[in-house]
């Protein structure tokens, strides 16, 4: 089930499953809000989007209506999350999928909204976007790709390829704005080559591995991975959460795996990534590229869970499709 697309004119709530709307600057906030407005979108603030507690976070209960809140109310076209962070695998048992399936809308976040976005589309059949958090369009530099390819994924309906980014940016943006280091993109990084048609599924991989054994973890069958993580996943943590989603049931029948750009903490170089792919004999028969544009890096492309896509990797070259979005 795909919600109808954003159009100008619409209204997007911004929500907080996770870390609170509290730690975002108010400067970062108006620079968000006047990002949404060049694409003819309008925002607003959930209830308790700023409820702050020793966990940068808010209660269950202030979570959970918000969210239902936001899916319920007719002006609202779209659902942003303010960030990521730890906690948004609280919420699952609690919300009402029935009401999010009648209310079908665009739901957008990445990195801990993993689980979120990944449940809803497992529980209530529909899909969800991995893509920039409200706050990531506070960014003033190196965000034209990330708002482009929101635009494509959420407000068009046309199929589209996804190149890799010019240039990558690994820096405390947030912290100063103006001294940014971009660096070029050497390109998608060929591990196996291949063709694969199938369901896009993934996000951030050690929120992903939250849901294993439960009732909101979505069949891998059919599908193509794109995978991720953050600066806290160095190469031995990747390995085994990579090796702990290759023993889900239903891997076997998965096409292809595409995995995310690494943030330089991580210490995870083009040769230890490999060794660790090679090392994987599940992933013998699949297409497997590296270096992709999406997750803590910026910037981002926005893929959506549940989706169509196509990966096509051959002679050395790389395209990957969204067709249905």
């Amino acid at each position: 089930m795909f919600a109808a697309k954003l159009k100008p004119g619409d209204h997007i709530r911004v929500v907080s499953p996770a870390i609170s709307l509290a730690v975002i600057a108010p400067d970062q906030r108006a620079t968000a809000i006047e990002r949404y407005a060049s694409l003819g979108l309008s925002v607003s603030f959930s209830e308790h989007a700023e409820e702050h507690d020793q966990f940068e976070s808010s209660s269950i209960e202030s979570r959970v209506a918000d969210l239902h809140a936001a899916f319920a109310d007719p002006a609202v076209a779209g659902i942003v999350t303010t960030l990521g962070g730890y906690n948004s695998n609280q919420l699952l048992r609690y919300l009402d999928f029935d009401l999010i399936a009648a209310n079908p809308k665009v739901f957008c976040g990445y990195s801990d909204i993993t689980a979120l976005g990944t449940a809803i589309y497992s529980r209530s059949g529909l899909v969800t976007y991995s893509g920039p958090h409200f706050s990531t369009f506070g960014m003033l530099r190196g965000v034209e790709y990330t708002l482009e390819y929101f635009k494509t994924c959420v407000m068009d309906a046309a199929p589209f390829e996804v190149p890799t980014a010019a240039t990558w940016s690994d820096d405390a943006w947030f912290a100063d704005q103006e001294n940014r280091e971009f660096i070029p993109h050497e390109g998608y990084l060929v591990i196996n080559e291949g063709r694969a048609e199938g369901t896009l599924l993934g996000g951030n991989l050690c929120t992903l591995n939250l849901l294993q054994g439960t009732e909101y973890m979505p069949s891998l069958g059919g599908a193509i991975l794109l995978i991720e993580d953050d600066l806290e996943s160095k190469a031995a943590n990747f390995d085994r959460d990579l090796q702990s989603l290759l023993h889900q049931p239903g891997f076997s029948e998965v096409r292809g795996l595409i995995l995310g750009r690494f943030q330089k903490a991580s210490a995870i170089d083009r040769e230890t990534l490999t060794r660790i792919v090679k090392s994987k004999r599940e992933l013998d028969a699949l297409p497997v590229i590296a270096q992709a544009s999406f997750g803590h890096t910026t910037p981002q492309f926005t893929f959506p869970i549940g989706g169509q896509g196509r990966l096509v990797v051959e002679d050395g070259r790389v395209s990957f499709t969204i067709v249905e979005h």
